[in-house]
């Protein structure tokens, strides 16, 4: 388990909602920079060896597919460096915003890979089931499907190969698919009538019905809230207040810098950076306990 996994879910909830948004809205190079490193970085901490793959396999090439796509279709821009084949110009600004568009994606894309590591279907529950419980009853479901879909999957496709039911050829394969498609219906079908069953028997929808809860809000929980928040406070006046502005069209222009400035972009990286410091300062502290000992 994660150490930033163990604070309350609102917590961690009110954490990745400040950070995806600032994500998303801060398109400043520097606080691109911020976000994609640490971004990278909690993933790899919190999924491991296996985060080294997907980003080779599946964030670089959409990365790199974003910023080459962008100047083919955005031709805006002042600084002229030639003309692609069709004709249209390519600027130096589009290829500086496709680049710009690329680390936003990357960023966000990694920082919802840590969002379903740490909001567990039964979190979003906890979170909002009172409030919107047929809606976060379907969300949750929905997450925990997902993977159990591509499980079976794998499993239905593996008992068919070696059963010698996969076909060779394009035709083959065809109905080979069809027939690996035909027996994951079935599946879900199945699936969701135990499902379905199982929620009758325990009284879902009954009034009067109460919920076990193992999250309990303590001071540690209070105090890094208020921590998250005041972050966020501070870097969203930062960005109403322009400290955090760039221009890309139809030129480069970004804002006056300064010593407010430049406290903006660290409560930024300090904001991105805490399940980080969480994680190494638990080791650092779980090191001195055993070197006592």
């Amino acid at each position: 388990m994660h150490s930033f996994e163990r604070f309350h879910p609102i917590v961690n909830f009110t954490w990745f909602v400040c950070v995806i948004l600032f994500s998303m809205i801060f398109m400043n190079p520097v606080c691109l920079g911020i976000s994609l490193a640490f971004s990278f970085l909690t993933a790899l901490n919190m999924k491991g060896q296996p985060m080294l793959g997907f980003g080779l396999r599946v964030l670089l090439p959409v990365m790199v597919l974003t910023a080459v796509i962008n100047p083919a279709f955005n031709h805006r821009g002042v600084t002229l460096i030639g003309y692609l084949p069709g004709g249209n110009p390519l600027t130096l600004e589009s290829i500086l915003f496709g680049l710009a568009a690329s680390a936003m994606i990357g960023s966000v894309i990694c920082w919802f890979a840590c969002y379903n590591r740490i909001m567990t279907s039964d979190r979003f529950i906890y979170l909002f089931g009172r409030i919107i419980p047929s809606l976060s009853l379907i969300f949750s479901m929905i997450l925990r499907f997902v993977p159990r879909f591509g499980a079976q999957l794998k499993r239905i496709h593996g008992a068919r190969k070696a059963l010698g039911g996969e076909e060779e050829g394009l035709k083959g394969r065809i109905r080979s698919g069809v027939g690996t498609f035909s027996a994951m219906i079935d599946w879900a079908l199945e699936s969701s009538i135990r499902t379905s069953d199982s929620m009758k028997s325990r009284g879902y929808g009954r009034r009067g019905r109460t919920a076990f809860s193992i999250y309990r809000f303590d001071r540690r929980d209070g105090a890094l809230l208020v921590l998250i928040l005041a972050l966020s406070i501070y870097v969203l006046a930062g960005k109403l207040a322009g400290a955090a502005d760039y221009r890309y069209f139809p030129d480069f222009q970004a804002a006056a810098g300064g010593p407010y400035t430049f406290t903006v972009f660290l409560a930024y990286g300090a904001l991105c950076a805490i399940p980080l410091l969480i994680e190494l300062r638990e080791r650092v502290q779980w090191n001195a306990f055993e070197s006592n000992n």
